[in-house]
């Protein structure tokens, strides 16, 4: 049997837009650029379009979908909204924000794993906005990736690993945040709960929403269960390579170590590192760290070690959303 065709990568021009858009309404599948990291595209509305969401990324139905919106009007066709959701879409929306919130019937069992809940978000990206404009439909797009593998945050990288399985991909250019979206869940508005960190912290949270957002709680989530949010597995964002993590990482440990394992720093190192030490970001800002996260470790998979050391990321707001991803990536 002859191999399926590479899939196309779009630039963003009118013309492109429009005929993405048709795909879209006629129940096909597109890769779309978001400020947090690609995903991978269908009508939220049509059980039958999202279903080959789950079959290109070998996804569980057990782990839901997040539904995107371009207006804030929308949200009440998509679920059943209250007043802090709407004081959080006010301070967050467009942006890296997903609320959990009570399902509306439109919303197929398929994208809420069959819970009466739904995952909603706005993004911001402007391509990603022109294009639900375009289609005029809400789309359901987790991460454009096989199920389980590191996430892409380039057009590049879906089409390194779905590119004969899917046919569109809108190219938007890097991600600019480069990690998932925060989840919160509202659906009880007085006890708000984080799922996921983001990079809108849970302090921001809670100082938007006047009280307290409690800490995700860390579980071993099953595949066979069905789950109130996405990115709640203990393992996800995972290299093939194994991944081992570190408080803290020196020189004096890569000196200790094999030359055939990658170490990969949070700030670069000080004076001459080795040829298998890597870094996130020169000075070690926790934004443009998390930024390249999911790049670097792609990098460094594709590279031939035996083994990846990574240094987790130390304090509050950003670090615990790359620390989450880190901890899950190197769960075995």
């Amino acid at each position: 049997m002859p191999r399926k065709p590479l899939a196309r990568i779009f630039r963003g021009t009118p013309r492109n837009l429009s005929f993405l858009a048709a795909r879209l309404r006629a129940g096909e599948l597109v890769a779309v650029p978001t400020e947090t990291v690609y995903g991978l595209a269908a009508d939220a509305l049509n059980a039958r379009a999202c279903r080959k969401i789950f079959s290109a990324k070998g996804r569980p139905t057990t782990d839901p979908l997040i539904v995107h919106i371009a207006r804030l009007a929308d949200l009440a066709g998509i679920a059943v909204p209250n007043a802090a959701a709407f004081t959080l879409a006010e301070a967050f929306w467009p942006g890296p924000l997903t609320i959990i919130l009570p399902k509306n019937p439109a919303v197929p069992d398929l994208v809420s794993a069959g819970l009466p809940s739904v995952a909603v978000r706005m993004p911001a990206h402007p391509l990603f906005r022109r294009l639900l404009r375009l289609a005029a439909r809400p789309l359901a797009a987790p991460s454009a990736n096989l199920f389980g593998y590191i996430s892409p945050t380039t057009a590049a990288h879906v089409k390194a690993g779905l590119g004969r399985k899917i046919r569109h991909i809108l190219d938007g250019g890097p991600a600019g945040i480069g990690l998932e979206s925060t989840i919160i869940d509202l659906r009880d508005p007085a006890h708000p709960r984080l799922l996921r960190p983001g990079s809108i912290t849970r302090a921001a949270l809670s100082k938007a929403l006047g009280r307290p957002v409690s800490s995700p709680r860390r579980r071993r989530a099953a595949t066979t269960s069905a789950q109130v949010s996405p990115g709640q597995l203990a393992r996800h964002y995972s290299p093939r390579t194994p991944l081992v993590l570190h408080r803290r990482l020196t020189l004096a440990k890569v000196a200790g170590g094999a030359a055939d394992e990658a170490w990969l720093f949070i700030a670069k190192p000080a004076g001459r590192p080795a040829k298998n030490v890597f870094w996130l970001d020169t000075r070690g800002d926790l934004r443009g760290a998390g930024r390249r996260l999911f790049a670097q470790l792609r990098r460094l998979d594709g590279a031939g070690y035996c083994r990846i050391h990574a240094e987790t990321a130390s304090g509050d707001g950003p670090a615990e959303a790359i620390n989450d991803r880190l901890r899950r990536a190197a769960a075995r």
